[in-house]
């Protein structure tokens, strides 16, 4: 069944780890058509069948099943190995195998999609939980030597959002918030699920007082800061960028915005902001930073307060953001479809990450790393 699963959901686009993860996810967005590999009486198949919200189109496995490595218990064997008969095997056998069974489980979803073998060691190697043989943690890095990452750090604990402060300091937050922001003087502010603004470690200022008064009538969809300013974007696209000297906004997406984050621009700023590019504009002078957003129409677009913004996006794919966090000239992106990457602006290249469950949040951190929080873990990979 966690096969069938995760095969649907790479089809569809979501992550989901059960069926009740997989129903949630398909309810969430428009009715689809998907094909999958599967006999007509499979158990998925007739409990999707019913739901109505997304049209089967079954086609009879004409192969063998695909067979399980003779030793289950060896990191290479299985990296190298069909996954989907590796899959089957784990689930016939209970066996732990020192920790590597449940990490396979665990990040199902992404060692089913074809890759190398040392890209699937490292999504193994960010699975494996604190109790694992520490000999297969280091097997495994040896095995992902040839993937575009290493697993600098992993931390087993709860995660909703990421953000750095302003000198670079990681900050994991574990209640349930939409977002978190640093201000200047160290106080943090989160967006609660309810599109609220809340503040922790420091006194509110007129600045957040604002904004919380704004929100309570208007809740957010998504929460940055920069400088004096606090960025928040809504449920019909458009982007607000308060200050003590007033608000500017822009619509920049077709629906919800789901994630923002702001950085100091790199290079000329007619390069780090095109439309600075068109000539002299009316005051307000522009911000000196970036803003990025993402949406649920898949974009992720850039914007100068004070500015028109760029008509092209900065990446599009069909799957909402979940989660952005720029600093310097990288940008962090997680996607609904389970993907993270790390984009570099200027040379316009984006290295990508798939751990396996839902991603929550993403950050770069100061020396440039990429953290990307998961429900149960936080993961830190580096170039």
């Amino acid at each position: 069944m966690r096969g069938a699963v995760w095969e649907v959901a790479n089809r569809l686009g979501v992550v989901a780890g059960t069926p009740a993860e997989l129903f949630s996810a398909l309810l969430a967005g428009p009715r689809r058509t998907v094909r999958v590999a599967l006999p007509p009486d499979h158990a998925l198949v007739r409990t999707l069948r019913p739901l109505g919200h997304v049209d089967l189109v079954v086609d009879e496995p004409r192969e063998p099943p695909p067979a399980a490595p003779s030793d289950l218990d060896d990191p290479a064997a299985i990296c190298a190995a069909d996954p989907v008969g590796v899959t089957r095997a784990y689930e016939a056998d209970p066996a732990p195998r020192g920790g590597l069974r449940s990490a396979w489980l665990r990040a199902g979803q992404s060692l089913l999609r074809d890759q190398d073998p040392a890209d699937r060691a490292l999504v193994l190697l960010a699975a494996l939980d604190d109790a694992a043989d520490p000999r297969l943690a280091r097997a495994l890095t040896r095995q992902a030597a040839g993937a575009p990452w290493g697993l600098a750090w992993s931390s087993r604990r709860p995660c909703t959002a990421l953000t750095t402060t302003p000198d670079g300091r990681l900050v994991v937050w574990e209640d349930r918030v939409l977002a978190v922001a640093c201000l200047p003087d160290g106080t943090r502010t989160a967006l609660d699920e309810r599109g609220r603004l809340r503040t922790r470690g420091g006194p509110a200022t007129r600045l957040t007082d604002a904004v919380a008064a704004t929100l309570a009538s208007h809740p957010a969809t998504a929460l940055a800061a920069a400088g004096g300013t606090v960025l928040t974007g809504d449920r019909m696209g458009t982007v607000h960028a308060f200050g003590l000297d007033g608000l500017e906004q822009a619509a920049l997406h077709s629906g919800r915005v789901t994630a923002l984050t702001a950085t100091a621009p790199v290079g000329p700023v007619a390069t780090a902001c095109p439309a600075m590019a068109a000539g002299p504009v009316a005051s307000p002078p522009p911000a000196p930073f970036m803003v990025y957003s993402g949406g649920a129409d898949g974009t992720v677009r850039a914007w100068c307060p004070g500015r028109a913004p760029g008509r092209e996006p900065v990446a599009d794919r069909p799957y909402p953001v979940v989660a952005l966090h720029a600093r310097g000239g990288l940008l962090a992106v997680a996607w609904a479809d389970g993907l993270a990457e790390l984009h570099h602006l200027g040379p316009g290249r984006a290295v990508p990450f798939r751990p396996g469950p839902r991603i929550r949040a993403v950050a770069v951190t100061a020396d440039g790393s990429l953290a990307v929080g998961l429900d149960d873990a936080v993961l830190c990979l580096c170039e």
